[in-house]
């Protein structure tokens, strides 16, 4: 449904994302993970349009976004990285506010929005500003705000940063049943044991190229390694973490 080509993006003489290639497919959770600063999220900001590419090519069923990007922007659903919300909007007043600007009728945005307020567990809360809210009742919002429209393609950016244990379930139960339907999923996320359990696809990043593009199950065959965890610091040649610790504990117990 949305394929990446040979993207990439410079600032001046710095190459950040370096011809990147992968496909997003319909009915399929696909990972995108790297470690900090491997051009993850520069990587989806082109592909929310919030950046230009320096090179390269998105599609859209087949379509360049650069010809038409307004059925894409139609058919998208995307949660940032960072809850940046109206505060003195209430909840209701904010999925109302995204129905509106996406050309859906008052009364559809509305019996809608208070569906989703509900199933959200935050219906006792649709009147409070969200200046108001915890950070995992504006991450529950941002993702309503999302699916308001039944996009076809979604694109969560570690959406469930803020999560309790409970909503952190129904989210991966969520992203199963979107998949389940036929919607295409994109998820970026630092928290590999999730992506471990819910991705069908994971796409590897590191210093801006892709390292890994396969199903875990392919990858723990290809490398002989039991979990993403160890397929993941492999990849990215991570320092040992352990010795590192042990290090900063050392520190931290000698006397002046």
């Amino acid at each position: 449904m949305l394929e990446v080509r040979n993207l990439t993006k410079r600032f001046r003489s710095l190459t950040v994302v370096d011809r990147v290639n992968f496909t997003v497919r319909a009915g399929e959770i696909t990972g995108y993970l790297g470690p900090n600063g491997s051009g993850k999220t520069t990587t989806v900001k082109m592909m929310t349009g919030l950046l230009h590419p320096s090179e390269g090519e998105i599609l859209f069923r087949g379509t360049n976004l650069r010809e038409d990007s307004t059925l894409f922007k139609q058919r998208l659903g995307y949660v940032p990285e960072e809850p940046n919300l109206y505060g003195y909007l209430t909840g209701l007043e904010y999925l109302q506010l995204a129905g509106g600007l996406r050309g859906l009728s008052d009364r559809y945005v509305t019996d809608r929005a208070n569906q989703l307020l509900e199933l959200f567990s935050l219906r006792d809360a649709r009147w409070a500003p969200i200046s108001t809210y915890s950070k995992g009742m504006k991450q529950r919002i941002l993702i309503a705000a999302a699916l308001l429209h039944d996009p076809d393609l979604l694109i969560f950016d570690e959406a469930q940063s803020g999560l309790d244990i409970a909503n952190g379930q129904l989210f991966r139960h969520l992203l199963r049943a979107l998949a389940a339907r036929g919607k295409a999923v994109l998820y970026i996320s630092h928290v590999l044991e999730l992506v471990e359990k819910v991705c069908d696809h994971i796409v590897v990043i590191y210093r801006g190229r892709i390292v890994a593009d396969d199903s875990v199950g392919r990858l723990r065959e290809l490398m002989q390694l039991p979990n993403l965890e160890e397929i993941f610091s492999q990849l990215v040649q991570q320092e040992d973490m352990e010795s590192r610790a042990q290090e900063i504990a050392e520190v931290i117990a000698r006397r002046p």
